[in-house]
């Protein structure tokens, strides 16, 4: 990647290597560590070592101890490491004091999450998102930071868009955030406006939700197959934030049944606080939904720490208690692996190979569809648009051309039924 003097000018062109550092403080953190190492990775880094200590706090001047800091220099000088992340989030005083003991560059797990959305960020919204969360991040740091918020394109950490000036300060960031608060809120308008446009079309929304590479687009695609509309399929790729932009696609089932389905961002451990408040109008896709489709990796050896960070995100969003349906995903790669201890909610599936979906299906239309009633009506042959709309919303179970006009019977949901109760039938009875 690039790196720029003071001047902004071009010095040389590389890839960054880097040396993980952490602060365990009694818990567990092997699992956090070596996400921090795929997180870098995501960015295009080459980590190269680690180090963690334990303490019952980070050290609030250097993040690690004197003497960890003193080994961590050594540890970067025998690698030729130009790049220390920190696993945890830093004060701008920590960063500054750590940036002098260690000669080298220091980022935070914040900081390298920020730079993996900037560079994925591909809408204008997301954009902006992006934008709001790096400012967010910086403005309480300004005093500890210094000249590091002063380089333009400096490499990890400092790319995007909020770096447009040399001498960025307070007073620009904050009236910054103002502008970008303003632009989203008309987002906001554009997007509640396409939303009650699908509340009138009567379409439910589901909306794929989960920990980051479980495979959500997979499971997008494969539903896109089923539903035969491979033209419109999703980008997938093994690795961590592949969607930041939430994209939408409309699945018709075999019997006509549609419903709108949306792949949202997915989650990460420690996931910023900054990022979550920048992002929560994309994720507000989530909290709209009718049913969600929490998607985990079943080949995870520690599965239950994903689900459980998931959720956590989801409550904090406000959709906790959504109506939702489990889905274990990649199974192909854990063919032991059984969902049933999970309740009757959870599902064994695989976006590779299809395994599951055809037990999926039904459940995912009994759940949006819950509230439908097989009934006759009878349309007068001048109004033959309605019998467009419930051909096109449904397959009639049965259909018969009359004197009067066209008797159907149809699973009608409380809302159609109400549209369409000038047109009711009595229900004819069964032909034995």
């Amino acid at each position: 990647m690039l790196r720029f003097d003071e001047g902004n000018r071009v010095i040389r062109s590389e890839e960054h290597t880097a040396i993980l550092a952490g602060v365990d403080t009694g818990e567990d953190i092997s699992y956090s560590m070596q996400e921090l190492g795929s997180l870098a990775g995501a960015a295009g880094i080459r980590v190269d070592g680690m180090l963690v200590q334990n303490l019952d706090a980070a050290h609030p001047g250097t993040y690690l101890g004197k003497g960890k800091m003193t080994e961590l220099a050594e540890l970067c000088r025998n690698m030729d490491a130009d790049l220390v992340i920190a696993n945890d989030e830093l004060t701008g005083t920590q960063l500054r004091n750590m940036e002098q003991a260690l000669s080298v560059s220091v980022i935070d797990r914040t900081m390298l999450i920020l730079d993996i959305f900037a560079s994925r960020a591909m809408s204008r919204e997301g954009k902006l998102q992006v934008e709001m969360a790096q400012l967010q991040y910086r403005l309480p740091r300004l005093s500890g930071l210094g000249k590091a918020l002063s380089r333009l394109g400096g490499g990890i950490g400092t790319r995007g868009p909020g770096e447009k000036k040399l001498e960025t300060d307070r007073r620009h960031i904050e009236r910054r955030i103002r502008d970008i608060t303003r632009e989203m809120r008309r987002h906001r308008q554009h997007r509640g406006v396409r939303r009650a446009r699908s509340d009138r079309s009567g379409l439910p929304i589901v909306a794929l939700t989960g920990y980051t590479n479980s495979g959500k687009s997979s499971v997008m695609n494969r539903f896109l197959s089923m539903a035969e509309r491979d033209d419109v399929q999703v980008e997938q790729k093994d690795l961590l934030f592949t969607t930041l932009d939430a994209s939408r696609r409309l699945i018709t089932l075999a019997d006509r049944s549609r419903f709108l389905l949306i792949d949202t961002v997915g989650f990460v451990s420690k996931l910023p606080h900054t990022l979550v408040e920048a992002f929560h109008s994309t994720l507000e896709e989530v909290v709209d939904a009718d049913l969600l489709l929490h998607v985990a990796d079943a080949s995870f050896p520690d599965v239950d720490f994903h689900i459980d960070v998931t959720r956590s995100v989801l409550t904090e969003l406000g959709a906790g208690d959504k109506p939702m349906l489990l889905l274990f995903n990649k199974v192909d790669l854990a063919p032991d692996f059984s969902a049933l201890a999970y309740g009757p909610h959870a599902y064994a599936v695989s976006a590779k190979t299809g395994q599951g979906f055809d037990a999926l299906l039904p459940r995912i239309r009994d759940m949006l569809w819950s509230d439908r009633v097989e009934t006759d009506v009878l349309i007068p042959y001048d109004r033959g648009d309605l019998v467009s709309y419930l051909c096109a919303k449904m397959t009639p179970a049965r259909i018969a051309h009359t004197e009067t006009g066209t008797r159907m019977s149809v699973a009608l949901s409380a809302e159609d039924r109400k549209r369409f109760s000038p047109y009711l039938a009595p229900k004819e009875p069964d032909v034995p």
